[in-house]
């Protein structure tokens, strides 16, 4: 992935936001994950919440309830950030792929 372990978050495209704008229940959850759209390190923070089991807000543009049916799809996962990785180099090596399509990928 690109950048330092360290440094995603720096780049991220929430990090000015209000943490009380990404750790909401119900219909706001909707308003939150809009703003990981078009983030340049959407990849990586998903990548951070998978591999660290994070179970509250917004990472990556899922909510906790989509990320646990992940975790519970592929449970063999080791590293949500390899696979992601991979996942992405493969999506710029397709003409036409569709990017986001986390549960779908490997």
């Amino acid at each position: 992935m690109v950048g330092d372990d360290q440094d995603w978050g720096e780049r991220a495209a929430c990090r000015t936001a209000d943490p009380d704008e990404l750790f909401v229940e119900g219909a706001a959850q909707n308003k939150a994950k809009a703003i990981c759209t078009g983030c340049p390190v959407r990849t990586e923070c998903l990548a951070h919440a998978l591999d660290l089991r994070i179970e509250h807000g917004i990472w990556g543009g899922m909510t906790e309830r989509e990320r646990r049916a992940l975790l519970r799809r592929r449970p063999l996962v080791t590293s949500w950030r390899r696979l992601l990785e991979a996942a992405r180099s493969e999506d710029e090596q397709t003409p036409g792929a569709e990017d986001g399509q986390w549960g779908a990928t490997g």
